[in-house]
């Protein structure tokens, strides 16, 4: 018996969904995933994230992981450092800025600011998959728990866009 191929539309109704669940969460983030198995060679999904939502500076090291994404609606700051936490560039991310996604190769350390609310961002990663571990999280970067620290660091890196949005 012939089984019905799988497909599926990303559609607005889908990403409201999502949102919703989103703004629910504890972590303003929620993922939507495609592939049926986080052992699928590529991890396909929505990430959907609301302003507020903590991103840690990470990298995808070991095991080595790319990560393509493409914001679909709402916009995000990207920064990319070096191993020494210098920064090597921002860059604002979204549907309105003229840059609408990013690839990142393995072992780049990079954080994300959610900078509007219901953000969706398509994502592709290789699989399986792999949480971030303690030695793929930057030393720099507040640790989750540390609510003020974490709130510093948001609100510092928001003022950064900030500063692209009206000089850029």
């Amino acid at each position: 018996m012939k089984m019905k191929p799988k497909y599926e539309f990303i559609t607005d109704r889908m990403m409201d969904a999502v949102a919703d669940e989103a703004r629910r969460s504890p972590r303003l983030r929620m993922n939507r995933n495609f592939h049926s198995s986080t052992d699928e060679p590529v991890n396909r999904l929505l990430n959907v994230m609301h302003r507020g939502s903590y991103l840690p500076v990470h990298r995808h090291l070991s095991p080595a992981r790319t990560e393509s994404s493409v914001v679909l609606r709402g916009r995000v700051g990207l920064t990319l450092y070096d191993d020494d936490g210098n920064v090597m560039e921002r860059r604002i991310v979204g549907t309105a800025s003229g840059c609408h996604g990013f690839d990142i190769e393995a072992g780049v350390w990079h954080g994300l600011v959610v900078l509007e609310d219901d953000t969706v961002l398509f994502e592709v990663k290789q699989g399986p998959y792999a949480p971030v571990t303690p030695d793929n999280m930057a030393p720099w970067s507040p640790a989750v728990e540390d609510i003020a620290a974490v709130r510093r660091f948001m609100d510092e890196e928001e003022n950064e866009f900030k500063k692209i949005e009206n000089y850029g």
